[in-house]
């Protein structure tokens, strides 16, 4: 027997229904409500739908291993959503249909550019296909259009007859029907009309990417010697580096890490800040450098006394953002910690990380998609990391547990940080409610604690900005509610960020005063 094989009109007939199914579901999830949990579902059902659509994508491995990665981040906006998470999960959704017509996995920066071309392309890719679809109505036979009024006759209209019946025996069925209300033509109808598009080719670039039966596999890469640049030279290069690099780590080694203290003038703090972000540039040019005139297969990577140079200065680059860790983190004790601070001493372990695969690649003649591949995981999981991590409660716990007010090393609490990081810092603020010793912060903690929870009380309650991880902290702040009654804040006129009571403005003078002063 024959096997079957669904036409291509259709394929095309079920995309585009599934599409404008998806488009339905976000309007209901998504339009004028925030964003809650229902990001994450939205994204689950965008998997399941680009599963089921692409036969090819379940039988290879490389698009499962993606399909499944892109469920993990769907259940992680589940948990809360986040701007990262998403756009990690539309570039390995897109990978995940993407893949099954490449010949293989070269590299993550081929990759990375082809998804870039496919988003690029998909912004256009349903007016193609609309074009397309109308020059084939067009050209085609009359007959095809004369077939689709019989075959959609009988299970449009039969189910239109089981639905009426089933609502006259079902009251639910029947009070959900009734509850659908087509959008009105109101003032925000052509807002709404944007976003259907938006999500319309969003969705429509997972569903149906652009028609490319095979992506190209690029060749292996060569490595690049620059012409004029002799052995000798490399040599020389790389003992002056050494030298700097041993003149700058000195001055660090006696300054950070001995306890001497910075020049006079300049404070630890400063000293810290101003040299952090200069040194982890320098890190990144020297891993470039040992890129373009050390590949593995390049002449210069051959002699034994470059080889041992490269490891004395990579060796001396990682001192370097070892010292650029302990700088930021000088500066953090003298200040507060951020989010932004956070990510950067990330960014510099990723540095080091690099600069130690750079190395291994050309003692070990790794390829240069092994260097990238390797690098890009890395990467990806530290991604995938933050969008599980709060790192706003990472830094309001920090803050208030070395907060100077309380008894710790730290700076000066800034309130209004704690105020700017929102639900993130609830039950840092809760703590440092019951630690404070001054009423008049205990006031002003009450004050901002009271605020932000409220606004997550109000989120939670709305089942469209509900999350997992506001339910969680709802109950861990009822928890510390029940051990002990939280304190409520003085009245005021208005408050400032961190707290601070606004003056009111001054009494205007009543007409009789005017008078008696005339």
């Amino acid at each position: 027997m024959p096997s079957f094989r669904r036409p291509r009109d259709l394929t095309f007939a079920i995309k585009t229904s599934a599409a404008v199914a998806l488009v339905v579901v976000a309007d209901l999830l998504f339009y004028g409500h925030p964003f809650g949990a229902t990001v994450g579902v939205f994204a689950l059902l965008l998997t399941v739908a680009a599963t089921l659509l692409h036969p090819a994508a379940r039988r290879d491995p490389k698009a499962l291993c993606a399909l499944a990665a892109a469920a993990v981040l769907a259940l992680i906006q589940v948990e809360t959503p986040s701007l990262l998470a998403s756009l990690l999960f539309w570039a390995l959704l897109s990978l995940a249909v993407l893949a099954p017509r490449a010949q293989g996995f070269d590299d993550a920066w081929r990759w990375s550019q082809r998804l870039m071309a496919q988003a690029a392309v998909g912004l256009v890719g349903p007016w193609l296909d609309l074009r397309r679809a109308r020059r084939a109505g067009r050209t085609g036979s009359r007959g095809r259009w004369k077939g689709v009024v019989p075959l959609l006759a009988l299970p449009v209209l039969g189910g239109a007859v089981f639905l009426a019946l089933f609502a006259a025996a079902n009251p639910v069925i029947a009070n959900a029907l009734a509850a659908l209300r087509l959008p009105r033509l109101g003032s925000d109808f052509g807002w709404r009309v944007m976003f259907w598009l938006t999500v319309l080719v969003l969705v429509w670039g997972v569903l149906r990417p652009r028609r490319r039966r095979v992506l190209p596999v690029g060749k292996a890469r060569r490595s690049v010697v620059l012409a004029g640049v002799p052995v000798a030279s490399v040599v020389l290069s790389l003992i002056v580096f050494n030298a700097l690099f041993a003149l700058q780590n000195g001055l660090d080694a006696v300054i950070l890490w001995g306890g001497a203290g910075p020049p006079a003038g300049l404070t630890l703090a400063e000293y810290a800040h101003r040299g952090a972000y200069p040194l982890i540039a320098t890190a990144l040019l020297a891993g470039l450098f040992v890129l373009v005139f050390l590949a593995p297969s390049s002449p210069t990577a051959k002699v034994p006394l470059i080889r041992v140079l490269v490891v004395a200065w990579v060796a001396q680059n990682l001192f370097l953002v070892a010292s650029s860790i302990l700088r930021t983190l000088d500066y953090v004790q003298a200040y507060s910690l951020t989010r932004l601070r956070i990510a950067a001493l990330v960014w510099m372990g990723l540095v080091a990380l690099g600069l130690i695969l750079v190395c291994w690649r050309m003692l070990r003649g790794k390829s240069g998609a092994w260097l990238i591949n390797t690098n890009a995981a890395a990467a990806l999981v530290v991604l995938v990391a933050a969008c599980v991590v709060d790192l706003g409660a990472v830094a309001a716990a920090w803050n208030v547990r070395h907060a100077r007010e309380v008894g710790g090393q730290g700076s000066e609490l800034d309130v209004c940080y704690l105020n700017r990081l929102g639900p993130s810092a609830l039950v840092s603020l809760v703590e440092l409610e019951r630690r404070a010793p001054s009423p008049d912060l205990v006031d002003r903690v009450a004050w901002v604690r009271e605020v932000n929870l409220t606004a997550l009380r109000d989120r939670q309650s709305n089942w469209r900005g509900w999350t997992w991880r506001g339910a969680r902290r709802l109950e861990r702040l009822d928890a510390l509610g029940r051990e002990r009654p939280l304190v409520r804040s003085a009245p005021a006129y208005q408050r400032y960020c961190g707290g601070h009571p606004v003056p009111p403005p001054p009494a205007a003078p009543s007409p009789l005063t005017e008078s008696a002063e005339h």
